[in-house]
């Protein structure tokens, strides 16, 4: 294999383009060579500071080919999730500041508006694009304004709720938006259902488009072509297709003019296909198909490791993993291995995740299990309510959703699971600050959204022994309603993990460690527990620590005995203050009529920044030190 540094000539195109009116400048035969550089630039950037690479690096020349046919920032690019936006950054203004990327004041992993005027909308969760550029466009037709707009979605993200939303409102308001469907076959890992097929076969004639093309531009040239004829148009000719070929494209159904699939890894004909679409009035599809990884043979090759691999030798292609020996295992492969465990003793038990098999590690059932693991696609409402219909007739559904993904599916958990009082677990994984991904990835209010919800029990494991055990209990217990089990990313603190599976009493804390002082308690929730531990060590005080287990349902009785003993408490947790744990302990004491002090440690009301996770700790006040001097405070 042969990835070195950038040569020098690669080296000298890029240093030319500093934004895309310098793009613009060149020929566009050139612009392979751009393309090759910026793969080069990427690769060396990634390998080194490392990110979401496979998906960019397969997107690298529908990204030269929009920026170079489109007036940027003028015309609004709408990135959908942002995994394959590096390049898109690169090239406007940023490469001087790429190293900085996920770092702590540096270059978000995603696109972001304040970051900068061809960010021009959030990007990073996904499905979203379609309905923001769709807004941009109308918009833009009722003031008036000639600006294009494109939204750029993958084909993993388009079988989201929120696309097909997007898509079957496309048609309903005049404008020219046009959506650039960028299909790889996967999202992290493999794509899944009807939608996956579909677009595996979907096929369309270049001669058929061109005639059609060349109809619109006679009835356009002669001022014919009203938005009710061309309407018009398009369904007469989708008839006359579908006669001839015997299918019906989804998409042009939709009354969404459709072009594709064409190669998107060569940009000179990308370019030439923009061109000729560009001015077509009305929504538009343009289907590209490109390599996840495209360039680099071990991405290519395994794509779903390489989405984002951490450091790696940009020339061999080896992975610079870290020695974890006698390390403590990641909660995720905790939580993968005891589902195994669980579903050999009761085969009423399932799992469920929107197309993260792999992050959450439900791909170890998958592989046990065929049958009773499923992944349902970037579809977090279907998760639930599909997770919902599975308790419904019995089942024991184990739903593993990232915590702030789980956000899009809090009216799912409300009517489809809670209100029926469905046995239905909620494994939330991310939980709390995640790091580099920032304030679009960060676990920060599910304690608050969850604790809200009637019938709900939510608990938070301090290690991977408590993880194993609320997992057994949610499975056996008496308690046969909705469950929210939530654990951070990373690794916890045992690294003996494989402890027996037995119960716990629901709604029970314990001590962690006494006090005869009576001055200052602490009451924790989850693994942020154990910075609450090093704190009392630090501050050398004789303070009490409490491992709460259980946010909903609080244990009344173990908090009346604090508040009759300390004159102090302090609550941590690794989530929002406002609305979450500490609320909770506000309102129980206020309820007991305590009337000593409580302070909560948590995360603040605002969006936390990228960092990792010990940078974001100190800076939100729940790092061991932050703590210590709250106990000496």
């Amino acid at each position: 294999m042969k990835y070195h540094c950038m040569e020098d000539k690669l080296q000298e195109v890029l240093s030319k383009i500093g934004y895309p009116k310098d793009l613009r400048q060149l020929p566009v035969e050139q612009l392979p060579q751009v393309c090759e550089a910026v793969r080069q630039f990427i690769i060396d950037q990634i390998s080194v500071h490392p990110g979401h690479f496979a998906s960019s690096l397969g997107a690298i020349e529908l990204t030269v080919a929009l920026h170079y046919v489109y007036n940027t920032p003028d015309d609004r690019l709408v990135w959908d999730v942002g995994h394959q936006a590096y390049a898109h950054k690169v090239l406007t203004g940023r490469r001087e500041q790429f190293a900085t990327l996920r770092q702590k004041g540096g270059l978000r992993g995603f696109p972001f508006p304040a970051e900068s005027e061809y960010d021009t909308f959030s990007a990073g969760h996904a499905s979203n694009s379609i309905s923001a550029a769709l807004g941009m466009a109308v918009a833009n037709h009722l003031s008036g304004d000639k600006r294009k707009v494109v939204a750029i979605i993958g084909d993993a993200s388009i079988s989201g709720g929120l696309a097909f939303e997007g898509l079957n409102n496309a048609s309903s308001q005049p404008n020219d938006l046009l959506i650039v469907l960028n299909d790889n076959k996967m999202a992290i890992d493999n794509n899944v259902g009807a939608l996956y097929h579909y677009l595996l076969k979907i096929t369309t004639s270049e001669r058929y488009n061109q005639m059609r093309y060349r109809a619109y531009r006679t009835l356009r040239k002669h001022r014919l072509m009203s938005d009710g004829l061309r309407r018009a148009l398009i369904r007469f000719t989708n008839a006359v297709k579908s006669l001839f070929s015997h299918r019906q494209n989804i998409f042009e159904g939709l009354d969404i003019r459709y072009f594709g699939p064409v190669d998107g890894h060569d940009v000179v004909k990308l370019v030439h296909i923009l061109r000729k679409i560009k001015d077509m009035k009305g929504p538009k599809m343009l289907h590209v198909c490109t390599i996840k990884g495209k360039g680099f043979a071990p991405a290519e090759d395994q794509a779903t490791i390489w989405h984002a691999p951490g450091k790696f030798n940009p020339t061999t292609g080896e992975r610079i993993k870290e020695d974890t020996t006698g390390m403590p295992p990641k909660f995720q492969d905790v939580f993968g291995q005891t589902m195994v465990e669980l579903a050999e003793r009761d085969k009423r038990i399932v799992g469920i995740t929107p197309a993260m098999p792999t992050g959450c590690s439900l791909n170890l059932m998958m592989e046990r299990f065929p049958g009773r693991a499923f992944d349902v696609g970037i579809a977090e409402e279907h998760a639930v309510t599909f997770s919902g219909g599975l308790a419904k007739e019995g089942k024991i559904p184990f739903c593993n959703i990232y915590s702030s993904f789980m956000q899009r599916a809090i009216d799912e958990v409300i009517h489809d699971v809670a209100l029926m009082n469905l046995h239905v677990v909620f494994c939330l994984d991310r939980a709390g600050l995640v790091g580099a991904d920032g304030p679009t990835h960060h676990g920060a209010f599910d304690l608050a959204f969850f604790r809200v919800i009637p019938n709900m029990i939510v608990a938070s494991p301090r290690n991977e022994h408590w993880l194993r055990k609320l997992m057994y209990t949610a499975a056996t217990a008496n308690e046969t309603g909705p469950w929210c089990i939530r654990y951070p990313r990373g690794r916890g603190s045992i690294v003996d993990w494989q402890c027996a599976l037995e119960t716990v009493p629901v709604g029970k804390g314990y001590c962690v460690r006494a006090s005869e002082e009576g001055h200052t308690a602490i009451l924790s929730l989850g693994p942020i527990g154990v910075e609450a531990e090093k704190a009392i060590a630090l501050s050398g005080r004789d303070v009490a620590l409490y491992d709460m287990v259980f946010c909903k349902p609080l244990d009344t009785a173990l908090l009346q005995d604090v508040f009759a003993r300390f004159q102090r408490v302090i609550t941590v947790e690794d989530g929002s203050v406002a609305g979450g744990f500490g609320s909770a302990i506000l309102e129980e004491a206020n309820r007991q009529g305590y009337h000593g002090e409580i302070i909560p440690l948590g995360l603040p009301d605002k969006f936390v920044e990228q960092g990792t996770c010990s940078e974001l700790y100190s800076l939100c006040g729940i790092d061991a030190e932050s703590i210590s001097k709250c106990i000496k405070g």
